[in-house]
C-alpha cells in the first residue's frame, strides 16, 4: 500500500509544510555559512534547535493530517487539545 504525502494533504496544508521546511533550509544555509565564517558557537546551536523545531513541526503537520484522514476529522477537538498534541509531539525528539 502506498502512503503518498499528497495524498493525505490539501492544498493549504502541503503549502504549510513547505513553508516551515524552506524556512529551515534557510535557516540551515545561514548556519553552514556562520561555521563556515567561524561564528559564534552559541548562535550556531540556536540556529540549530530552531531548524530542528522547524522540521518537527513540519513533521508534526504531516502525521496529524494522515492521522485526521485516516481516523476521521478532529472537527470536535479544541484548537487547545490540537496545540497540546504538538507540543506532546515535540517532545518526542
Amino acid at each position: 500500500m502506498e502512503d503518498k504525502l499528497h495524498a493525505t494533504c490539501q492544498p493549504a496544508v502541503k503549502r504549510q509544510v513547505l513553508n516551515r521546511l524552506h524556512r529551515a533550509s534557510g535557516q540551515l544555509e545561514s548556519i553552514v555559512a556562520m561555521v563556515e565564517g567561524d561564528g559564534d558557537c552559541r548562535a550556531v546551536v540556536t540556529q540549530l534547535a530552531a531548524v530542528s523545531a522547524a522540521i518537527r513541526r513540519a513533521g508534526f503537520v504531516i502525521v496529524a493530517t494522515h492521522m485526521e484522514t485516516c481516523l476521521g476529522s478532529c472537527d470536535g477537538m479544541e484548537t487547545q487539545d490540537i496545540e497540546e498534541l504538538e507540543k506532546l509531539f515535540m517532545m518526542l525528539g
